[in-house]
Parts: structure tokens; sequence; C-alpha cells
């Protein structure tokens, strides 16, 4: 089998994959995926916009759903142009260089979410368990730390996990399974070991979501013991009212996540179109949602996006 490594002249190039067996449907197919771009970028953009206008709305919540629409908006953008080229154009080529760059943005702002929805679950706790320290303990300047420590620990992690992609060889066959380049997916081309990258990419996962979920729930946990010790059932359904969109954004954010880790990981006999619809499920449904979901719940994002 003749084999080609990264270090040779001739650029390696990779081709991405739209909807398999769908070829012939694939323009009609990207008028969905188009408008669900339009909803992420608009919904995302129009959060940003009004919790930065709107004075009312500079609280610790809101700044971090600020944060939670730029990953979102990020995680959108880093995928666009690649998405829309297979489908509208057939441009399936990627160089290694490119798809390196489009992995870690991607995966950069994924974890980032992760980490972003843990803050956004210390917020409710905070609010709920401890009212009166609030905003002494979630200042403006301790909000900005927050924020640099999530973009610092993904970037500390996933930078040698792209980089460790360069000591990979690949074989002719390079046809990645989705229209974006996936870590776990672009590894699984490679004729050489890759026993070291499977491991960086499990301590990725382990050391950001892998931290970032049972935090989560344990937060979730002590929460309920809070409200359920309040007497009053008024006071009780305000307080779940609260952490419903959160709720949501998790759900919405970690079970496409893990069940996409899993088919790549563990179901090897998948067919094709599987993962192609996982991984599409995840690209898309938090950035779409999000927005919706806290413009619907949230009655002062949604007296805000009225107002402008």
């Amino acid at each position: 089998m003749s084999t080609l490594n990264s270090t040779t002249l001739q650029p390696l190039t990779f081709l991405l994959t739209g909807i398999p067996g769908m070829n012939a449907t694939q323009v009609w197919i990207s008028i969905p995926f188009c408008i669900l771009y339009a909803i992420a970028l608009t919904g995302n953009s129009m959060i940003l916009f009004v919790v930065i206008h709107e004075r009312s709305l500079h609280e610790a919540m809101y700044y971090f759903l600020s944060m939670l629409s730029a990953t979102d908006l990020g995680l959108s953008l880093c995928t666009l142009s690649t998405t829309l080229g297979v489908l509208w154009f057939d441009a399936r080529e990627i160089s290694l260089d490119a798809c390196m760059a489009q992995m870690f943005f991607l995966h950069s702002f994924t974890f980032m979410e992760s980490g972003v929805l843990l803050a956004m679950a210390f917020d409710r706790f905070i609010a709920i368990c401890d009212p009166l320290r609030y905003a002494n303990i979630l200042t403006k300047t301790r909000i900005i730390q927050i924020g640099l420590a999530v973009g610092v620990r993904v970037i500390a992690v996933i930078t040698p996990m792209v980089l460790l992609v360069k000591r990979l060889s690949f074989c002719q066959g390079k046809v990645l399974s989705h229209s974006y380049c996936y870590h776990i997916d672009f590894i699984k081309l490679s004729c050489t070991d890759n026993q070291i990258n499977n491991i960086m990419g499990l301590f990725v996962l382990f050391s950001t979501s892998g931290i970032d979920c049972p935090c989560i729930l344990i937060s979730y946990v002590l929460i309920i013991h809070s409200v359920l010790s309040i007497a009053s059932p008024d006071e009780r359904k305000k307080a779940f009212n609260t952490c419903i969109s959160h709720i949501s954004a998790v759900a919405i954010f970690f079970i496409p996540l893990i069940s996409l880790s899993l088919v790549h990981r563990y179901s090897h006999n998948a067919p094709l179109f599987v993962h192609t619809m996982m991984a599409n499920i995840f690209l898309l449904i938090p950035p779409v949602l999000n927005p919706i979901i806290y413009s619907v719940k949230t009655k002062q994002i949604r007296r805000a996006i009225i107002k402008v």
C-alpha cells in the first residue's frame, strides 16, 4: 500500500463528505442547512447585541449568556464555508493545513461551550443557594477571569492535540465522513500507529467535558436540595424556572456530543449516513436552539429583543 506522509513536498489533500447516497439532491438538502445557519447566526448575533447595548442586562447571568452566544457563533462560522461548499458546489477538497486549522477552531469552540455551560451552572448555583452574596461573588472582574480561564484551558489542551496530527502518515483513501474536519474521524485515516493521537483525544475530552458535565450535575443536585428546602411552592417554581433554559442548553449540547463520540469510537459498522446525521445534529442544533430557548424562556432577553 502506498503511503503519503505529511512531510512530502506534494501537499496533502482530503475529501469532505456531504450527505452519503444523496449527491443528486444535495443542492436541495442545502436549503434547510442554509436556514439553520441563518437562524444560528442571526439569533446569536441578536443576543450578543442586546446584552452589549441594553444596560439592564449588564449582569452576570447575561454576560455568561453572551459568552455562550459568542461560542455558538464561532462554532457555526468555522464550518459554514466547508459545509455549504460541499452541498452547493461539490467543493470537497481540503488541504492538511486548512483541515488542521478548522479542527483547532471547531474543537476549541466546542469545549469552550462546555466550559461556559459550567460557568452558567455556577451562576445559577450562587443565585439560588447564596443570593445575598451573588453580586459580591460574581463581579465583572471575576466574570472576565472565568472567561479567560475557559479560553486558556481549551487552547492549552487543543493545541497539542491538533499539532500531533502532523506526525501521522495517510493512505490513498483520504475521504472524511463529514463536511468538516473532526479529530477522531481524521486520525482514523492514518496508515501509521495513531494510539498517541487517540489517547490525546480522550485526554482532551475527559479534561474538558469529562470534568464539566459531572460538575454541572453536582451543582444541580445542590440546587435541587436548596430549592426543596424552600417552604413556598410558588418560590420553588420560580427558582426552578430560572434554571430551565440552562438545563435545556446543557442537554442539547452534551447529548449530541457524547453520542457522536461514541458512534465514532465504538460503532465502526454503523452506516456512514448515521455518522453524518449525528455530526450535523451536533454541529447545528445547539447554535440554533440556544438563542430560541433563551429568547422564549427569559423575559428580560425577550423584552430587550422586542425593544431593539
